[in-house]
């Protein structure tokens, strides 16, 4: 059905051009005066412009309230909430802005079509007219970055003491979520310990790593209103942990650890209530193309009542080792053994 849609389009399309050059074959047989032919035609794109702004501005607008629906339901964490608010100025100045210049572009098209009666005024330069266009939207820009660095570094840096810790670790091509346990701190961790059963590469031989709890299955649990200070790592190419209903998103780079501060503010339950939706789920995903099988990278992310996160953190085992067989620092000294003896 669309592309018969699509065919109709193109078909009417050409007909309106077939019968354009027929109307000049026609203008010209009849020995019409070709400036008034050629005044004629340029009132007709004109008027022609003018109504293709007016029905596209009509369209856009008719659109961006049809489709939202359709877009994220309300930020379900505490900076999400400031991180809308400082989208929707974005979409109100770029709006404003786009609106004027369009109206003005195809307004000018109709009101300076050509006439033998005008002429071009020749305007090198306008100092004041230059100073006020740089410098407005210099003020404009300079607010909403400003705006936008401080929620940033509130964001990345500012995280409470009485706060989680939570290690995302993306792979090709799936998840793990690692707790930090009563101390609230990850154990160390090294690329050259990771094996089957030891996925992270966990240092056992520190003792912060002794109460960590990783996560059974491809689920991960957040409770409502306690600060979390994600931690993420990636064992292979640049993955993108990506939690839209949180507004949170931040690159998982081999080698090194970034870090991102969230408060989710609204549970899963509550969350099915204001969309109407029992099946709806919050979602951790990969927004980096990381390789054929990255569509496939997510993890279900489900937000508790403190109450209820404790007691599934209950059910959570700690991933300690009985026998830790080696440690990162026995890895290292005997690569650099190594490396002397070379």
């Amino acid at each position: 059905m669309n592309i018969l849609i699509i065919i109709a389009l193109l078909l009417a399309v050409l007909v309106v051009i077939r019968l354009m050059n027929v109307s000049q074959l026609a203008s010209v047989i009849a020995g019409e005066d070709e400036e008034a032919e050629q005044k004629r035609h340029n009132s007709m794109n004109g008027l022609g412009l003018m109504l293709f702004s007016v029905v596209g501005i009509l369209l856009m607008i008719y659109m961006t309230f049809k489709y939202q629906p359709f877009l994220l339901p309300e930020s379900a964490s505490a900076h999400g909430v400031k991180t809308d608010f400082l989208l929707n100025i974005n979409f109100a100045v770029i709006g404003i802005v786009f609106l004027a210049t369009q109206i003005l572009m195809f307004w000018f098209v109709y009101k300076y079509q050509h006439s033998k009666n005008r002429f071009a005024l020749f305007y090198p330069d306008n100092h004041k007219l230059e100073i006020i266009w740089t410098v407005v939207p210099t003020i404009v820009l300079s607010a909403l970055i400003v705006t936008g660095l401080k929620e940033w570094n509130k964001m990345t840096q500012s995280h409470p003491q009485d706060g989680m810790v939570v290690q995302v670790y993306g792979y090709q091509f799936n998840w793990i979520a690692r707790y930090a346990g009563q101390d609230n701190k990850l154990g160390r961790s090294f690329y050259k310990l990771i094996t089957d059963d030891n996925p992270l590469g966990i240092d056992y031989s520190d003792p912060a790593s002794k109460d960590d709890i990783m996560t059974k299955g491809n689920e991960m649990h957040l409770p409502k209103g306690v600060p979390v200070m994600f931690e993420f790592n990636s064992r292979d190419v640049i993955h993108s942990a990506y939690f839209p209903h949180f507004r949170t998103q931040m690159n998982c780079v081999p080698g090194m650890t970034t870090r991102f501060y969230m408060e989710p503010t609204i549970t899963t339950a509550e969350m099915k209530g204001i969309t109407k939706n029992e099946k709806f789920e919050y979602v951790l995903l990969c927004n980096k193309v990381c390789g054929v099988a990255h569509y496939n990278m997510k993890m279900n992310v489900v937000v508790d009542d403190p109450a209820e996160f404790k007691n599934w953190l209950k059910g959570q085992k700690q991933i300690m080792a009985p026998v830790p067989s080696t440690t990162a620092s026995e890895v290292v000294k005997v690569n650099e053994e190594k490396e002397n003896n070379i």
